[in-house]
């Protein structure tokens, strides 16, 4: 059993290296504990990928599309999206904590993870992640629902996330702009799930940092109309009336809970 577990480590290990490795002296965090170089690589990870995605994606809409996708009074203002990248980043440093803690847990052999697909098989494997993504999106459904009927946990977590409230307020900088418990309390599904059914570690670390991709994705107000996928168009609608769409990946829990408004529905609505 610790052989086993000692893959995970060495997994992590590896990351370290890259991501540490790439930017500071190995002499600054080669001593530090294990858990603590992982958090560090997570959060340099993190901030990265939250910038280099938002900064993409918004030189992509508000310039080379300009005025394609958004109109021109729809365009965030500098100054918001300067407001959104402050309150992200005072949360990233509580963000990077959740996987950390995952991964400690995972290397201690508290969950179910399992660390190479041959130790299942590709169509177990396969299983496991749609049930993963099922946990995953119920969950995220739920806590995010309740975020909004419980009103103290509205008023002093959530409502930091609710100032932008308007398509001209709203930017791929805002995913992120949470409280620092919101935030973690949206993501925590993702580790609940590793104690339910068996979990491929890099998988699971992958989709935890895909959802900030994800969550600048949502925030674009750029309605794609890919079902069943619960994109910006839904989530916008979910920032302007707080009733809706509270879904994540896809919109078949707003649909289930009768919580769903569609975002082509309002527009025929309005002409």
């Amino acid at each position: 059993m610790d052989d086993y577990l000692n893959l995970f480590v060495e997994e992590t290990s590896f990351y370290n290296r890259i991501v540490l490795g790439t930017f500071l002296p190995e002499s600054w965090w080669g001593p530090l504990p294990h858990w603590f170089q992982g958090w560090l690589r997570n959060y340099i990870g993190g901030v990265l990928l939250y910038f280099i995605s938002g900064f993409l994606w918004c030189f992509y809409i508000y310039y080379l599309k300009r005025n394609v996708y958004l109109p021109k009074d729809a365009i965030p203002s500098n100054k918001a999206m300067l407001l959104q990248i402050g309150v992200a980043m005072k949360a990233m440093p509580w963000y990077c904590a959740l996987p950390s803690l995952s991964e400690y847990m995972i290397e201690s052999g508290w969950t179910k993870c399992f660390s190479r697909i041959s130790d299942v098989g590709w169509l177990s494997y396969l299983i496991y992640v749609v049930v993963y993504l099922v946990i995953v999106e119920f969950g995220i459904y739920w806590m995010h629902r309740e975020l909004h009927d419980i009103k103290p946990l509205y008023k002093y977590l959530h409502a930091t996330h609710h100032i932008y409230n308007k398509q001209n307020t709203l930017s791929p900088f805002a995913g992120l702009a949470f409280h620092p418990l919101d935030g973690i309390l949206q993501a925590v599904p993702h580790v609940v799930a590793l104690f339910l059914l068996p979990v491929h570690f890099t998988t699971h670390i992958a989709l935890l940092f895909i959802e900030a991709i994800w969550t600048a994705n949502i925030h674009d107000c750029i309605h794609a109309k890919v079902w069943p996928v619960m994109g910006a168009g839904y989530h916008t609608i979910h920032h302007t009336t707080y009733r809706h769409n509270y879904g994540h990946y896809t919109i078949w829990m707003d649909w289930m809970f009768g919580t769903l408004r569609n975002p082509v529905e309002d527009e025929v609505k309005k002409m």
